[in-house]
C-alpha cells in the first residue's frame, strides 16, 4: 500500500521541483542577452532608423536576434534588411505577415526562400466572443482554415506560423490552441503560438495556467513591463522592471520549465536604442532579485518615468 505523503513533504517535494525548473532555465539562459529577440523596433522607433543602422543597432547592443515587423513604407526595404542583418550577424528571427496569404505575404516567402531563412511567420486575427459552442465551433473551423493556407506554404519553406495574441476571440490562448489541434489532424504540424505579455493584461489572473497550457505550443514569449489594468491606465507598455507584476511574471516563466526566444519591445515613439537598454537593464535587474535578492533599487529608464 502507497503511503500518503504528509503536507509538508509534499510542499518540500514540490518546492524543489520549481527550484529544478527555475536552475535548469537559468542554465539554459532563458533571460540571458543570447537569447533574446528585438521586437516593434521597425515602424516604432524616434529615430526612423533604416535597415543597415538598425542592424549595426542590434549588434552593438549585441542582441542576435530581430524580430520584423513593417508598414507600406518599409516593403520596398525588404531585402535590403535581410542584408543588413546577415552583414550584422543578427538573426531575423520572426516576421510579422500578412492576415492572409496575399500578394505582400507571397513577397515575403519569396525572398525567405531566395535567402534560406527559417523564420517564424507571425500571423493575427481578430473576432468578437462566441454565444454558443456551434458558432465556437464554426470559428475553430474558419480560423483553422485561413491559417492552414499560410501553413502549407510556410512548411515548403521549413518556416513555422505563430499565432499572435493581439486581442479579440483569437487572441485568447485557448481559442489559438483549439486551432493548433484541429491543424494537426489535417497533418499540418508547423504552427504554435507567440505570446505578447503587452497583449495580456486581462490574463495576469490566469497566466501560470495559460502558459502551462500553452507550454507544448510555445513558440516565443515577448516580456513587457506590467501592471494590472495597465492597458486601461496608460501603462500598457512598460519597461521590464516598472511593473508590479513582473517579479512574479518572470519567476512564473522561469518555472514553468519553458524554453524558447524571449523578446523585449518599443513598441513606442520612443528612440528604440534607448528603449531596449532600458528592458535589457530591467531584466537584468529583476533576473538577479530572483535568484539573489540584493535591494538594489531598480534602474532608472531612459524613456519612460512615473507618471508620464
Amino acid at each position: 500500500m502507497m503511503t500518503r505523503l504528509c503536507p509538508r513533504l509534499l510542499f518540500c517535494l514540490v518546492a524543489i521541483g520549481l527550484q529544478t525548473l527555475a536552475a535548469r532555465a537559468a542554465d539554459y539562459g532563458l533571460f540571458a542577452r543570447s537569447n533574446i529577440v528585438a521586437w516593434c523596433i521597425v515602424p516604432f522607433d524616434a529615430k526612423k532608423r533604416g535597415p543597415e543602422e538598425r542592424a549595426a543597432m542590434l549588434e552593438k547592443l549585441r542582441i542576435p536576434a530581430l524580430a520584423y515587423d513593417y508598414r507600406a513604407e518599409h516593403i520596398p526595404t525588404f531585402e535590403e534588411e535581410i542584408l543588413a542583418l546577415k552583414r550584422h550577424n543578427v538573426r531575423l528571427h520572426a516576421w510579422w505577415f500578412p492576415t492572409t496569404l496575399n500578394e505582400e505575404g507571397r513577397q515575403i516567402l519569396r525572398l525567405l526562400k531566395k535567402h534560406d531563412i527559417h523564420a517564424q511567420l507571425w500571423v493575427m486575427g481578430s473576432g468578437g466572443q462566441v454565444s454558443s459552442q456551434d458558432e465556437q465551433t464554426r470559428r475553430v473551423a474558419e480560423e483553422a482554415s485561413r491559417i492552414a493556407e499560410i501553413a502549407k506554404e510556410a512548411a515548403a519553406i521549413k518556416c513555422q506560423v505563430g499565432l499572435y495574441n493581439h486581442g479579440g476571440w483569437f487572441g485568447e490562448p485557448e481559442n489559438q490552441i483549439a486551432i493548433i489541434e484541429r491543424l494537426k489532424t489535417q497533418g499540418l504540424t508547423n504552427v504554435g503560438i507567440v505570446y505578447n505579455l503587452h497583449h495580456g493584461h486581462d490574463h495576469l489572473a490566469r497566466f501560470p495556467e495559460l502558459l502551462r497550457r500553452m507550454k507544448p505550443h510555445l513558440l516565443t514569449l515577448n516580456l513587457n513591463g506590467m501592471e494590472p489594468g495597465g492597458d486601461k491606465a496608460g501603462k500598457k507598455i512598460l519597461p521590464i522592471a516598472q511593473g508590479s507584476e513582473d517579479q512574479k511574471i518572470l519567476k512564473t516563466i522561469l518555472q514553468s520549465g519553458w524554453r524558447g526566444p524571449v523578446g523585449i519591445l518599443n513598441h513606442t515613439d520612443e528612440d528604440a536604442e534607448a528603449r531596449l537598454l532600458d528592458n535589457l537593464e530591467g531584466l537584468e535587474w529583476v533576473t538577479a532579485q530572483l535568484n539573489s535578492p540584493t535591494g538594489a533599487s531598480k534602474p532608472k529608464p531612459r524613456t519612460w518615468a512615473p507618471g508620464r
